[in-house]
């Protein structure tokens, strides 16, 4: 058990991906490697300010498992949300494979509730053993993330505050491809949420494993299957005088479809579900014996105006349920944007 529970400790499986990131920037060779970047930007119409994060950092690839919102936080109202983005790329031969360098920025600003503007950050490590191997390394951060308005419980007072959240997480992906047809992927990722003063019982431990599966269905056409288990632990399962513990278990299923129209047009499309159950052992906290369930789809359109420029445009809508609190909230996400390659 002791053993068990240092391999899948957040801390631990933190310094496996540092270390590994580390190996690999300090072993790369002198010679000058080849490089790459895109940029873009995307505008946006959201019908849920509060909202809008959570459903655009929801895939297989990105953090599904949003901070928990409470009620107090949804309602916001409507928004444009700009989001540029910004992907660096360094190309690494070796004698004993290749590797990619990554580093990723992406923010979102805006424009009536510019307090709830954020960037978020990655740097990865992709290393080809053979064309069919590869392993990913990535440290990933939302710092400072402005949830909204909530209850705090450290006072005694229940006032609403600003509550705000900084996360760290690293992820570890084995990519093997099995045959012309068919490649899985082995999931892992672990790091911390780490609240503001007033709500600190609710800084989070967290760890996540689970297999992806691809099918190419053809040159153009593939399929993506994906399921991921997480456990969060928080400090208030420890500290039951606040009545706050939002420790869980979740559960996030996805399968995707993607395929070329045409020469120059693109389509994706992916359904996603997510359960998460909270297993609060303090008799008068809301959510003791609480679960919510998410439903999101999404499409996406690229159209290849040039070979440097792709236009884009996204649908999204999510639906959440809470059973404690008997609340339905949706969103709906709907953008046009660019993608530059340099």
């Amino acid at each position: 058990m002791g053993c068990r529970l240092v391999l899948f400790h957040p801390s631990f499986c933190l310094r496996v991906i540092a270390t590994g990131l580390l190996l690999l920037l300090s072993n790369a060779p002198l010679a000058l490697a080849e490089w790459s970047a895109t940029a873009g930007g995307s505008l946006f119409y959201t019908d849920d300010t509060a909202l809008f994060s959570a459903t655009r950092h929801s895939s297989l690839d990105g953090d599904p498992s949003q901070p928990v919102l409470d009620t107090s936080r949804t309602g916001v109202g409507s928004d444009m949300v700009f989001e540029p983005t910004m992907r660096v790329m360094k190309y690494i031969p070796w004698s004993y494979g290749r590797t990619e360098l990554v580093f990723r920025a992406r923010g979102f600003i805006y424009a009536i509730n510019p307090g709830f503007s954020q960037a978020n950050f990655h740097v990865e490590a992709v290393h080809a053993f053979t064309p069919e191997t590869l392993v990913h390394l990535r440290y990933f951060t939302v710092p400072d993330q402005l949830l909204g308005l909530s209850e705090e419980r450290r006072s005694g007072t229940e006032q609403l505050q600003d509550e705000r959240v900084t996360s760290h997480l690293g992820v570890i992906r084995l990519d093997h491809r099995l045959s012309e047809h068919w490649e899985v992927q082995l999931f892992g990722r672990a790091g911390i949420r780490r609240y503001n003063e007033p709500y600190q019982q609710r800084d989070t431990l967290l760890w996540t494993v689970g297999p992806h599966l691809i099918w190419h269905m053809t040159h153009h056409t593939r399929m993506v299957f994906g399921y991921h288990y997480e456990r969060g632990l928080a400090e208030g399962r420890q500290q039951h005088e606040f009545e706050d513990d939002i420790s869980y278990v979740h559960h996030f299923a996805a399968v995707s479809f993607e395929t070329r129209l045409m020469e120059h047009l693109d389509l994706e499309l992916d359904f996603h579900y997510e359960r998460n159950n909270f297993t609060s052992g303090i008799p008068e906290d809301e959510r003791n014996g609480g679960h919510e369930n998410i439903y999101q789809g999404n499409g996406r359109l690229f159209y290849q105006l040039t070979d440097q420029m792709t236009l884009m445009m996204t649908v999204q809508r999510s639906n959440r349920r809470q059973n404690f609190l008997q609340t339905h909230d949706h969103n709906t996400n709907v953008s046009a944007g660019i993608i530059y390659r340099f």
